[in-house]
């Protein structure tokens, strides 16, 4: 893996397949919901994990495409990014302005949904490097044309 470096993963490349990620995930949620297949109560969480999948496989394709540079880093700094937005979010909502936590996720869930955002993503940036590079998508990164 010739370009796995970290200098070779943008920010904004990393930021727009973050984007990419939660407007995909959030189409398919509302998606589901549209067509009731989505419980509003909270009480089934696994479609919201599947729906992260596909939103986090979009964006991460979306940075492996346009990067054509470090696709498993990428995908993995999609993934992180939402636990940036999620402390940044956190501190500016309930620790500045002084309100009660809402109700946490559980570790395993977190734990759950954090390695399915990973893995799509990562899956995702290596088919789009290698549909941008070599021209077919596979699971392996290849030497540069």
């Amino acid at each position: 893996m010739h370009t796995e470096h970290l200098q070779n993963v943008g920010f904004g490349r990393v930021l727009a397949g973050w984007l990419v990620a939660v407007a995909v995930t959030s189409f398919v949620l509302l998606f589901l919901s549209a067509f009731d297949a989505l419980p509003l109560s909270g009480e089934d969480t696994w479609w919201s994990v599947l729906a992260a999948a596909v939103g986090f496989f979009a964006g991460g394709f979306f940075a492996g495409f346009r990067a054509m540079q470090a696709p498993i880093l990428h995908g993995v700094a999609i993934a992180l990014m939402s636990l940036i937005v999620w402390l940044v979010l956190n501190l500016a909502i309930f620790g500045l302005a002084g309100r009660e936590s809402w109700q946490a996720l559980t570790p395993t869930l977190t734990l759950i949904i954090m390695l399915v955002m990973i893995v799509a993503a990562v899956v995702g940036a290596l088919l789009g490097y290698n549909l941008a590079v070599v021209g077919k998508p596979s699971l392996s990164e290849h030497e540069p044309l």
